[in-house]
């Protein structure tokens, strides 16, 4: 019988990890409840303060645990935060298409990233699960990747992500079906009365097409982290820390992100590297001598990629500015 997987997290970690959690979306939900317009100093300021709070815990696992346990927490954090900005993307293309009022925004994000957490969480006991079952989950993790990765390459080289349909988001269609929708914002109500029934707003539509992306990208980041550490409460700690700052970095990074052109073709690449790593892993459990891919190459593979893809993307954006220039 498949042995269960090892933690570091107690039931009173995981407890007070949960609760810290429910009172920073409490805050965050505090701070949204009031519309207003973003400021690039607020978001400045709460970026840094979630940038903050995953190194102060890296170094607290280091002293506590040792090591291993913070190096696995921190290349996990890099490879979520990574992914967590292609989601950003994603979120600033759903609020486009909407056209989703500036003062109301940060509450679409919010709401967004309590779907992902819920959702991850889902995926992260699933995940555990699976494990605990046997090491053939690593094989089925590393498939997963693969395919994301290549669609999300496949995307990438052909231009993608540069619009979006929403007339091909189910969920978006099915909502409109089932109840009418107004014809503009009501602040950040999900619904009114109307004509004497209840109706949806915008707001509410756009909100499932958030949760909608979010169900694709669980799939993504969970089998990611798992490849990086087999702990599921630093799985857990990891997808947390980096959407819990996703608000307030989406402000911050907003003109920067469609300058970042070539992110997607970094993010397949690394993908496809945390896919190769667990299907190493899955053959080094049944073939001793197959090798491991030990954790700081990972981070150092991973960082390097993410280092390598920023360049080229400046670089590429300013040899299509000079040619802009030239014509």
């Amino acid at each position: 019988m498949p042995e269960s997987v090892a933690t570091v997290g107690s039931p009173g970690l995981w407890a007070i990890s949960i609760a810290v959690l429910l009172a920073l979306l409490v805050a965050d939900f505090v701070v949204t409840r009031r519309p207003h317009e973003v400021s690039m100093r607020e978001a400045a300021g709460w970026s840094v303060f979630y940038l903050a709070l995953p190194v102060v815990f890296g170094l607290w696992l280091w002293l506590e645990f040792g090591g291993g346990q913070a190096l696995e927490f921190m290349t996990g954090f890099v490879v979520e935060k990574s992914l967590s900005v292609d989601n950003l993307f994603v979120f600033m293309l759903l609020l486009a298409a909407f056209a989703v009022p500036s003062e109301v925004q940060q509450r679409v994000l919010l709401y967004g990233i309590v779907g992902a957490l819920v959702l991850r969480g889902v995926f992260i006991a699933a995940g555990a699960a699976m494990l605990s079952a046997g090491t053939w989950a690593f094989l089925v993790f590393g498939v997963i990747l693969f395919v994301s990765a290549i669609k999300i390459l496949r995307e990438a080289m052909s231009g993608g992500q540069s619009e979006m349909d929403l007339s091909q988001l189910r969920s978006v269609r099915l909502l409109r079906r089932l109840m009418p929708v107004t014809d503009d914002y009501r602040g950040t109500r999900l619904t009114v009365r109307e004509h004497g029934r209840r109706a949806l707003t915008p707001l509410a539509v756009v909100v499932v097409a958030v949760f909608a992306t979010d169900v694709v990208f669980a799939v993504d980041s969970v089998p990611a982290v798992y490849g990086i550490t087999e702990d599921p409460y630093l799985v857990f700690a990891t997808n947390a820390f980096a959407l819990m700052g996703l608000r307030a970095l989406y402000f911050v990074l907003h003109s920067a992100l469609a300058k970042l052109v070539h992110l997607n073709h970094g993010l397949a690449i690394i993908l496809a590297f945390i896919g190769v790593k667990l299907v190493l892993h899955w053959a080094h459990g049944i073939w001793p001598s197959v090798p491991q891919v030990p954790t700081p190459a990972s981070l150092g593979v991973i960082v390097a990629v993410l280092v390598t893809v920023s360049f080229t993307s400046l670089y590429a954006r300013r040899r299509e500015a000079a040619r802009a220039a030239r014509e």
